[in-house]
């Protein structure tokens, strides 16, 4: 009976597995996401090299990057003719965490180039003046804009668990092993289960949620 029980109730463990993969897989992804975006939104304001406009304009620019075209793009990376199809990712969680990493990095970078920017000139000065070289000075601003670092961690997490069409396509949506909340949801109301989706949108609306309430209050804090 797939991954539900008798008389619609739901497989508690199954629903358990789903959300916990699918909370893994974002948050792996938005991890990987800071631990790059971060340093690169900072090394792109505090540098200058050849380029670099052109940098901060395409990661700004694909903060609206359509998540089915990175997802044909992953797909045909990871397949067995393509260049990565020795690595197997192809529909597992690995390739997930993947498509989600490429979808929230532009978003941290440009929330961290964006901060870094406004840190810079209001310190990068003292900071050299105290003998710190641009890496070290790099990560004083980080330190520094730990709330604006959170808040960028935020978005792109919001980003990567809302994620439907990049994960089904590198995923598959398979039964105990790439299924998750938002993919369950495009399968049950495509059986006409409405109250499974509705519950499960329900504890995806509630994440969403607690995330923009976050963002909220950090940016309020940052205010004050």
């Amino acid at each position: 009976m797939d991954d539900w029980a008798f008389w619609g109730v739901p497989d508690v463990r199954a629903l358990s597995r789903i959300i916990a993969l699918s909370l893994a897989v974002s948050v792996s992804a938005t991890a990987l996401a800071t631990l790059f975006g971060a340093p690169l939104g900072a090394v792109l304001a505090v540098y200058r090299f050849p380029g670099r406009h052109i940098l901060v304009v395409m990661f700004n620019a694909l903060l609206g990057l359509p998540p089915v075209v990175v997802g044909l793009a992953l797909y045909l990376l990871l397949s067995r003719s393509g260049p990565l199809g020795s690595l197997s990712l192809l529909f597992s969680p690995g390739a997930m965490v993947l498509v989600q990493t490429v979808l929230a990095l532009p978003i941290v970078t440009a929330l961290m180039h964006n901060a870094s920017v406004d840190l810079w000139a209001e310190f990068g000065g003292a900071l050299q003046v105290d003998g710190a070289t641009r890496p070290v000075a790099i990560m004083h601003l980080l330190a520094i804009a730990r709330r604006r670092l959170l808040t960028a961690v935020l978005a792109g997490f919001g980003r990567t668990i809302s994620e439907v069409g990049a994960i089904l396509i590198v995923g598959g949506n398979i039964a105990g092993y790439t299924r998750t909340m938002t993919t369950t949801i495009v399968l049950e109301t495509s059986k006409g289960n409405l109250s499974m989706a509705l519950g499960l949108g329900f504890v995806l609306i509630g994440i969403s949620i607690a995330v923009s309430a976050t963002i909220f209050a950090l940016g309020s804090a940052e205010e004050q």
